[in-house]
């Protein structure tokens, strides 16, 4: 005795089977944002950094990656640091905890979110930065270079946006993914 089961159901069944995969994102394979230990960014301040009498610690200050010439790795453009600052023998010593970066390829972007361990590095390739005198004040865009204290290995996170752009892409004006204004007349014509 066999049993066979209408087209009809064999077809509903298919198309629930199938409805997630094709509601994936077309670049389904997982990205990763990572760098070696020991490796080299180039970053600068993103506000003034200034210490008032008897401070010597600031916290959650903001980084942006620059073009520095000694680095040896390059992040995206679109990233922000977040780290805090000691001022400690003439010198500033930053040290950066999280990281976030958005790298763009074309209409696809992805989004990396997570802990960081690095350091600042001056020119002259000491610890910390080197500060004139008793004031230490360093201004926005002022470059220099982070080092990591181990790897960064960070995965890229759900992008909700990415996923309604690649719908919208895919729909030919019809339906709710790319909704075309229709031809109506207003009210007051009627």
């Amino acid at each position: 005795m066999s049993f066979k089961l209408p087209l009809r159901l064999t077809t509903t069944w298919f198309a629930a089977l199938a409805a997630p995969l094709l509601a994936m994102p077309l670049y389904a394979a997982e990205e990763t944002l990572s760098l070696p230990d020991n490796a080299t960014i180039g970053v600068e301040f993103v506000d003034s950094i200034a210490f008032s009498e008897g401070e010597t610690r600031k916290e959650g200050i903001l980084l942006r990656p620059s073009h520095y010439n000694d680095a040896s790795h390059v992040l995206p453009d679109y990233c922000v640091f977040i780290g805090d600052a000691q001022l400690s023998e003439n010198r500033l010593r930053v040290t950066v905890n999280d990281v976030t970066c958005i790298e763009t390829d074309n209409a696809d972007s992805a989004i990396f979110s997570g802990a960081i361990s690095a350091s600042a590095y001056d020119s002259d390739g000491q610890y910390g930065l080197a500060c004139d005198n008793n004031q230490c004040i360093k201004l926005p865009g002022h470059s220099f270079s982070l080092t990591l204290s181990e790897a960064l290995e960070i995965e890229a996170q759900d992008n909700p946006s990415a996923e309604i752009n690649a719908q919208r892409r895919q729909a030919n004006g019809d339906g709710d993914a790319n909704p075309t204004p229709s031809e109506r007349s207003d009210s007051e014509d009627q």
